[in-house]
């Protein structure tokens, strides 16, 4: 069993605060609880222990579309967290053709932009993991593949099983040298990777750069060159930063970002 990193910084009080974005649930009922729940905002366990372990302070912010109260909530924060979930709608830029409505989420939507767009005019450290990558793109204006099995692989290749892998690796990653990415990994420009989307990046949104593909040519991870800290993989690190060092190396180069903003304020 590999052993789990530390990595706490010296008292609680320095931990840079990392709001994380939540997932929506709707609850249906059920012998359990035959009633009908309102719907839950959440987080997985494991994306919160991942700050926890890498030393930030996650707090979870609640939906809402209230522009003035997103400010306030990315002022207090040291960095943004954006976990996977739902598909992004693809109305958002412009695609009118026919789509599950089941597999959407308006309120995230509606929410997760405003939260990108008020964290990139703080200049807020942010780190999205696949849903939260591909919103990150179409934020800035770029769109997605809504259906990863008919992407066209390189030559030569055939597509890798892209869903779901989420408790070990699926296959190897190919990084971009002397990008964001392959520094928050530790140095590595190719890495193992799980997989859980049928879901990816497409046409790039402004100021995104495609920094690295799986071998079979799916695009995995962009960043946004021109901020500190803005990173988005279409993976699942919160999964497997226990076992895989570049993945816990993800969350603590995210968490030290957040902590030079702390710093400085």
């Amino acid at each position: 069993m590999a052993q789990e990193p530390e990595y706490v910084p010296a008292a609680a009080s320095e931990r840079p605060v990392i709001l994380v974005a939540p997932r929506l649930e709707d609850c249906q009922p059920c012998l359990k609880m035959p009633e009908k729940l309102a719907p839950e905002e959440t987080a997985a366990t494991v994306f919160l222990d991942a700050i926890l372990a890498a030393g930030g302070l996650p707090l979870m912010a609640p939906l809402t579309e209230d522009e003035g109260l997103i400010a306030r909530m990315v002022e207090m924060a040291d960095g943004i967290a954006l976990p996977g979930g739902q598909d992004v709608s693809p109305a958002l830029w412009g695609d009118d053709s026919p789509y599950d409505e089941a597999l959407l989420c308006p309120e995230r939507d509606a929410f997760e932009a405003r939260l990108i767009k008020a964290a990139l005019a703080a200049h807020r450290p942010i780190f999205a993991t696949c849903r939260g990558a591909q919103i990150l793109n179409v934020a800035l204006g770029g769109s997605l593949c809504m259906d990863v099995p008919s992407f066209e692989p390189v030559d030569g290749m055939a597509l890798w099983r892209h869903r779901p892998i989420l408790s070990d690796p699926a296959h190897p990653v190919e990084v971009r040298a002397g990008s964001l990415l392959e520094r928050a990994l530790g140095g590595f420009t190719q890495v193992q990777a799980n997989s859980s989307h049928h879901c990816c990046v497409d046409r790039l949104g402004e100021g995104v750069e495609l920094v690295a593909r799986a071998t079979d040519g799916v695009p995995e991870g962009i960043e946004v060159p021109s901020e500190r800290f803005c990173l988005g993989v279409q993976w699942h690190p919160e999964y497997t930063w226990r076992a895989l060092p570049t993945d816990f190396n993800l969350w603590r180069s995210f968490v030290d970002a957040a902590a030079e903003v702390r710093a400085a304020r």
